[in-house]
């Protein structure tokens, strides 16, 4: 059975569109003035919930006053802040500052349902599984870890695996978990296998679109997706692992952080003249 405080932050994100966010970062290191006008302006943009700290935020990278700051100011803004974890302390730690959720990186398989067990009596903080395409769950342990009493929900993100999607969706449903779309390349039709809320990379700029087409698929009242799916294959082009440097392309361009700030460290080197392909795609949104 679900733990109440599980399912009260199921309850509050479905239909809500969270983006996951960069941690924008300057030749001086994170400047919370920047991160906070960053953040702030992704939930004024439609933004229903903040992840910080995940993939896209670089978690494991960032040193522990860097998560410590990005923590307390995503709560500063008004909606709900989902922390990316990678260890009982990190959560411990989330916990502490007030996070409202928190997304578990995945472990090793056989390791995965201990591992939540063990972040949650040490945390107290519903959690958010995660399927990511790097790690993915086998469906007995997806079956499994969606009945933990502390679990609010999972995201998928297999990128074009759309069978292992579905089954992963129609598991998470059966135990009245929220079935969260993190698939950027699949992400209408994602909704349409049965997830009822998004967390993506792709929202870590461009919110107003991606929240767009998220309501209309929610709604089944998708049209002409042909510039979003464009702008989706692109971000998550060849090498995949760039895309962070991609959105913080597409942040600094919408004027979310300086231009200096657009620079994502810990990415693989991008060919020339990739910047000017992006920011063509975001202008057709």
């Amino acid at each position: 059975m679900i733990d109440s405080r599980a399912a009260q932050l199921r309850d509050r994100l479905r239909g809500q569109l969270v983006a996951a966010t960069a941690t924008p970062t300057g030749p001086d290191g994170l400047d919370a003035g920047v991160l906070a006008g960053y953040l702030g302006g992704l939930a004024a943009d439609g933004a229903g919930g903040l992840a910080v700290l995940a993939h896209t935020g670089r978690g494991p990278f960032q040193p522990d006053p860097v998560r410590d700051e990005v923590i307390r100011i995503a709560l500063g803004t008004s909606v709900p802040v989902i922390v990316g974890v990678t260890d009982v302390r990190q959560a411990e730690r989330a916990a502490e500052l007030g996070a409202d959720g928190l997304l578990v990186f995945p472990p090793a398989p056989d390791e995965a349902v201990a591992f939540h067990e063990a972040l949650w009596q040490a945390a107290g903080v519903p959690l958010l599984a995660f399927d990511l395409y790097l790690r993915p769950y086998p469906l007995p342990v997806l079956r499994d870890l969606v009945q933990l009493p502390g679990v609010a929900g999972l995201k998928v993100a297999l990128l074009r695996d759309d069978a292992a999607c579905k089954d992963a969706i129609t598991a998470t449903a059966a135990a009245d978990r929220l079935a969260i779309t993190g698939e950027d390349l699949m992400f209408v039709p994602s909704v349409a296998w049965g997830a009822q809320a998004a967390l993506v990379g792709i929202a870590a700029a461009a919110v107003p679109a991606t929240a767009r087409v998220l309501r209309a698929a929610l709604a089944g009242e998708i049209g002409d997706t042909t510039a979003f799916d464009r702008y989706a294959e692109t971000i998550f082009g060849d090498p995949v692992d760039g895309y962070v440097q991609r959105m913080l392309w597409v942040a600094a361009a919408e004027g979310r952080i300086p231009p200096e700030y657009a620079v994502d460290p810990h990415g693989p080197e991008l060919p020339a003249g990739e910047r000017e392909r992006v920011l063509e795609v975001v202008r057709a949104l």
